[in-house]
């Protein structure tokens, strides 16, 4: 068969159901593929295909192809290699996005195609019996050294804990698996493998910053937290099905970034902090990766007399930036400005979300527990 006609075929095969988004993010119009697992992919999953050549070999859709080579495509495809390697994949383990980090991505390929994790369930032992124990690279909370601390994750006993000695008794630390929370920050803390924890804490949020060497070891710590999520929330709410607890185990940030804000009185000068919108919780730090928030401000519905408004008062003094933005709660107005228009856009943008959203039952409990701090 002539070129041209291998590739009219080959645009078929791709038009079929399941080969029209990336067989491992999901993003759509795939354009490239690989001859060696017959799937689809992005150009950026290709290149983490590149990583694993021993298993798969990537060409574009737009290069020349033969015939046995499209051949290979047809008898294959998306849903069929779907169906084969993720056959296995537990209802609370991650499946990265487009969005997602490279390293995510990458260890999601990996455990797919090279490793064979969902086809054989031993070899989820990892992230699925229940307890973990291992040592990470924990960020010192007063002087920003990383080092090596033990970690245990028990569902037994429904927390993670750390010790800052090998041999300690007791943990440093002790985080409920209720309130865990884990997301990954590689650009936030220096490190491709960069995962950030929180927890309440006297219903304050506690950041702890960890990695390690090893991405699949990382990877395999996440999913155990979420692992260990899944199965609390099961007992928690009993009869939800599995659709409704996924979303619930771990969450990324909705926005982060500088703004300034100023005190209660409005009279204050404002000041640069960092930002971070975490579904009702917005808290502000002096630095980026600061253990606890400065102070932490609760958003809640439109429904309860929340708003949000683009600009300041008239009357606003002393802020170094000009794009204001001010939120109305029923006890007070707090006063913040963004330094471009777009971060002003985006933040008000992620307020409107989650004031559009009306409250849930056991949110008006943590509004009720609420401390505005100055």
């Amino acid at each position: 068969m002539e070129p041209e006609g291998s590739n009219r075929l080959l645009q078929d095969v791709l038009a079929r159901p399941g080969n029209d988004a990336c067989a491992d993010c999901g993003n759509p119009e795939p354009d490239w593929a690989s001859l060696t697992l017959g799937v689809f992919v992005c150009q950026a999953c290709s290149l983490l295909h590149r990583s694993i050549p021993h298993i798969s070999r990537v060409k574009s859709v737009q290069d020349t192809w033969d015939a046995g080579d499209v051949e290979l495509m047809a008898a294959t495809g998306n849903s069929a290699a779907k169906a084969k390697y993720e056959q296995k994949v537990p209802a609370f383990y991650y499946r990265p996005t487009h969005t997602d980090c490279k390293m995510l991505r990458e260890q999601w390929i990996r455990a797919k195609y090279e490793r064979n994790e969902f086809e054989f369930i031993e070899k989820q032992e990892p992230y699925s019996a229940g307890y973990r124990e291992g040592f990470l690279w924990k960020r010192g909370r007063d002087n920003g050294q990383f080092l090596s601390r033990k970690f245990i994750l028990t569902e037994r006993e429904g927390a993670l804990k750390y010790f800052n000695k090998q041999d300690a008794r007791d943990p440093k630390a002790v985080m409920k698996i209720e309130t865990l929370n884990a997301t990954f920050q590689p650009a936030k803390i220096g490190n491709p493998c960069g995962l950030q924890i929180t927890y309440l804490k006297d219903n304050s949020t506690r950041n702890i910053f960890v990695y390690h060497g090893d991405a699949k070891e990382m990877v395999d710590w996440f999913n155990a937290i979420r692992a260990a999520r899944f199965h609390y929330l099961q007992v928690a709410f009993p009869g939800a099905s599995d659709e409704e607890l996924v979303p619930k185990l771990t969450r990324n940030f909705m926005k982060e970034g500088f703004m300034e804000k100023t005190g209660p009185k409005h009279t204050e000068g404002f000041k640069k902090r960092w930002f971070t919108m975490d579904d009702r919780r917005l808290m502000y730090f002096k630095d980026p990766l600061d253990a606890y928030a400065r102070g932490e401000v609760f958003i809640g519905s439109k429904e309860n007399s929340y708003t949000v408004l683009a600009g300041l008062p008239p009357s606003t003094q002393g802020c170094h930036w000009n794009h204001g933005i001010t939120i109305v709660t029923p006890d007070r107005k707090f006063l913040f400005a963004c330094e471009t228009e777009a971060e002003q856009r985006d933040w008000i943008a992620a307020f409107q979300r989650v004031i559009n959203r009306p409250m849930r039952p056991q949110e008006y409990a943590v509004e009720a527990h609420f401390k505005h701090k100055p």
